[in-house]
């Protein structure tokens, strides 16, 4: 049967779907309309389970506030072409008002809330079916209360903070949505840093250390037996030097063994107060580096986040941020 142009434009305004998608669905179910949507869905389904090894780098990140709930959430597809179209966008902010509405806690609440007769997840599969694209939903943080500044970096929807205040200081808590931003703080301060990364980054700090030792020491014996440091640097260059000529066979031995026997020896005898004491200056330096107020403030590095809070208001801090971007860093 002939399929109505009427038709079309109507299935097509009513699932977002192609005109040939649409087209092919109408003609599939003889022109009934509750049945070409279910076919479009099933496509979208279809597709979602053959592409659900692939990998979604790309998408949108939008972030709301409104009435003492403020949420990022990002919806991710497979090409930057998807990623910009205006349809997949408006779906992705049709989400975020649902959720921010809803003030939903977890993207598995934000997933099951209705929308257009289905559940949100159902949405994104069947979008997933007219892009023939994988898509998901990721990235979900909330915060609730009041005094919360939003921040969509550059307006592209790649990068989106939140920032909230212990009282209202819009301008201040805009500036370090966007210090958030630019410079990606791990904790609010040296007390809200997890153990486990406490831990781990004292360990970085201290093994660090001691290579650094024990490679001094190795240096300072090279130079003292009149070994090129350069040539001794790696066995790529031993093998260089020997093929110039400028070291022997024997010399290269030799610089292999000065190497080990020192390594050896400065790893063993290695002052342990000391040690601790230069790690822990890297975890100072850590702690100013990733924790937001106690980094240097981007507009004004004569001062911490924190001091730049307080030149505005004394008693003024960040109570909560969160931040979510597509790019790995």
């Amino acid at each position: 049967m002939g399929v109505a142009l009427e038709d079309i434009k109507k299935l097509r305004t009513m699932t977002g779907a192609g005109l040939g998608d649409c087209k092919k669905a109408l003609a599939e179910s003889n022109g009934n309309l509750e049945e070409a949507i279910e076919i479009i869905r099933k496509k979208g389904q279809a597709v979602a389970a053959k592409r659900s090894d692939r990998e979604a780098a790309e998408g949108c990140v939008l972030v709301k506030s409104e009435n003492g709930f403020a949420a990022i959430i990002a919806l991710k597809c497979e090409t930057d072409f998807v990623a910009k179209n205006a349809d997949f966008v408006k779906l992705a902010q049709d989400i975020l008002d649902a959720a921010v509405a809803n003030k939903c806690k977890s993207i598995d609440e934000v997933k099951a809330l209705p929308m257009g007769g289905h559940t949100v997840a159902e949405a994104v599969t069947d979008r997933s079916g007219i892009t023939g694209e994988k898509m998901e939903l990721d990235g979900y943080s909330f915060i609730e209360g009041d005094n919360v500044a939003v921040y969509d970096h550059m307006g592209r929807h790649m990068l989106c903070t939140m920032v909230q205040t212990n009282k209202p200081a819009e301008e201040e808590a805009h500036n370090v949505a966007m210090q958030v931003a630019a410079m990606n703080p791990v904790a609010l301060d040296e007390a809200s840093v997890p153990q486990a990364v406490k831990d781990e980054e004292l360990k970085v700090a201290i093994e660090k250390t001691k290579e650094e030792q024990v490679k001094k020491a190795v240096e300072a014996a090279l130079k003292k037996a009149g070994f090129n440091l350069y040539i001794a640097e790696s066995e790529e260059h031993l093998e260089e030097g020997i093929m110039k000529g400028n070291i022997t066979a024997e010399q290269a031995d030799q610089i292999r063994e000065l190497k080990k026997t020192t390594a050896e020896q400065k790893a063993a005898n290695l002052p342990e107060q000391m040690i601790q004491n230069i790690a822990n200056g890297r975890m100072n330096k850590f702690y100013k580096e990733s924790c937001l107020l106690n980094q240097e403030y981007i507009q004004d590095s004569k001062m911490t986040v924190s001091e730049y809070l307080k030149s505005a208001d004394k008693e003024l801090t960040v109570t909560a941020f969160k931040r979510f971007t597509l790019r790995a860093e």
